[in-house]
């Protein structure tokens, strides 16, 4: 029962971090009906900014989020701006073929400037584990699982507290309707890939406290996140939320009696079997 109970807890740990990435992603999806491809990629930029600043300025992953929150909120709306901007009115197809473009454009560039070493920042102020009885807490996972939760917390208060929030939302639900009531859709767009941005550049830095930081290392992620949108219902912030955490769930209860090698497997599995049962994803969506 313990092993269950530990399982279950670290599953939950990583489940908030899917979360917080796959909510960038609905997100921009809910309000614009445009699938990011780059989304990975902005996640390893994310975790190269806190990188970087850990080596040149011996900043902590901590004190760097808030940076690397404004780097990658910048990207995506300048990524929106000049990139996306030009392709809306274009067959989804060419949508589809900048957004993956954009995501090869910025991982070679990575891999140019930084080469294929995996680095890790070691000397964080968190590290280490305690225990709760005999379930054991990872430090660093169970702050970036907080961190998700709160940054996960602010952006669902932003989008039903305040008036950009509701315009948000409006323009996802209906962009003409939106338009014709007086919201500039062209900033709700923008806006929308700023926020995605800045949810997976908080992910980055919060990973790097404890994972790998290498220029591919978004393809996985960018992997996990689109099933996790897709479970939880294409445009659910809500729905993104519960798939992430069963996911890391899934994830970790696979990698301990199957096999680490077939973890992902499994967890494609159980998306393709609810993907069938429910086309829509949990939680519905679009």
């Amino acid at each position: 029962m313990d092993i269950i109970l530990q399982i279950i807890v670290s599953g939950l740990l990583i489940g908030f971090v899917y979360s917080l990435i796959a909510i960038g992603l609905t997100l921009i999806y809910g309000v614009m009906d445009i699938v990011n491809f780059a989304h990975g990629a902005f996640l390893m930029l994310g975790m190269f900014t806190a990188y970087w600043l850990n080596q040149l300025f011996n900043f902590d992953p901590l004190l760097s989020l808030p940076i690397s929150i404004i780097a990658i909120y910048l990207l995506g709306w300048l990524s929106y701006k000049f990139v996306v901007n030009k392709v809306l009115n274009a067959p989804p197809v060419a949508q589809i073929f900048v957004t993956f473009g954009l995501m090869v454009f910025l991982e070679n560039l990575a891999l140019f400037l930084w080469s294929p070493d995996f680095r890790i920042i070691k000397d964080t102020f968190v590290s280490g584990d305690f225990n709760i009885g005999e379930i054991m807490f990872n430090i660093p996972k169970l702050i970036a699982a907080l961190g998700s939760v709160l940054i996960t917390g602010a952006i669902f208060w932003f989008m039903s507290k305040t008036r950009t929030g509701r315009a948000l939302k409006a323009t996802a639900i209906n962009r003409d309707a939106a338009k014709l009531m007086g919201i500039n859709t062209d900033k709700m767009f923008a806006l929308a890939w700023g926020i995605g941005g800045g949810a997976v550049g908080a992910a980055g830095a919060l990973l790097t406290n404890f994972y790998y930081i290498f220029p591919t290392v978004g393809a996985t992620f960018n992997l996990l996140a689109f099933v996790t949108v897709a479970l939880g219902g294409f445009g659910s912030i809500q729905g993104a939320l519960v798939a992430g955490l069963l996911i890391g769930i899934i994830e970790n209860l696979a990698g301990v009696f199957i096999g680490p090698a077939f973890k992902y497997a499994v967890v494609f599995a159980i998306f393709i079997l609810v993907i069938v049962i429910r086309p829509n994803g949990l939680m519905g969506g679009k």
